[in-house]
């Protein structure tokens, strides 16, 4: 399972058809990653949509991971888990998920944060918000050359957050992010599955190098 491209993070919609006619625009776009997120919903509607997406992903052979809800991850048999700063503890998230699932951590602007969240078991670590983000207005903005030294310390995926666009994701890209986390600029476009290919598409150039070099 790899963290890389286009990492699509569900909106908050009550409607599951609806969430799930977006997401499968999203996957049939080419998002290589899928994170569901809803801060708003139910337990019981949490569980709905978990499991109709975890079908979804298994279908399109792309990981699901599950934004704060550890409990949530393995009742469905997500692919793994991604933890905010106050979500709960990487470790005991780690010991439960075991050594086979993905587990992701927002660091926010700490590279510290990033530190002790790869020594207690993160595979992958977030940053951002880069830009102005409708979903977090008051996050954090962290400059893009934290990417680069991010990249350099940890061998590891590193994703971006907050704001993006295919407009500013570039620049994303080029400080060595390997994946970009979106959610409104892909699952509120007119048209999902273009927007996603959009995205996706600006990662085409590293993949054509590194084909060369192999």
């Amino acid at each position: 399972m790899m963290i890389a491209g286009l990492y699509a993070i569900t909106p908050d919609l009550a409607d599951t058809d609806d969430l799930l006619r977006r997401v499968r625009a999203a996957l049939t776009g080419g998002a290589g990653v899928l994170q569901y997120r809803n801060k708003t919903a139910s337990a019981a509607l949490r569980r709905e949509q978990a499991q109709a997406l975890q079908q979804l992903c298994t279908e399109f052979h792309v990981p699901l991971l599950i934004n704060d809800h550890l409990d949530l991850a393995l009742a469905v048999d997500a692919a793994g888990l991604h933890l905010g700063g106050d979500d709960g503890d990487i470790a005991a998230a780690r010991a439960r998920l075991g050594p086979g699932k993905l587990l992701g951590a927002s660091c926010y602007d700490r590279i510290e944060l990033a530190q002790s969240a790869v020594a207690a078991g993160a595979d992958h670590i977030a940053f951002g918000s880069f830009f102005a983000s409708s979903v977090k207005p008051d996050a954090v903005r962290p400059p893009v050359d934290l990417i680069t030294r991010a990249k350099k310390q940890f061998r590891l995926p590193v994703v971006a957050i907050g704001g993006i666009t295919p407009q500013n994701a570039p620049q994303l890209i080029a400080a060595g992010v390997d994946a970009v986390a979106v959610i409104s600029a892909v699952f509120t476009a007119p048209d999902v599955a273009a927007a996603a290919r959009e995205f996706q598409k600006l990662f085409e150039p590293r993949h054509e190098k590194k084909s060369k070099a192999l």
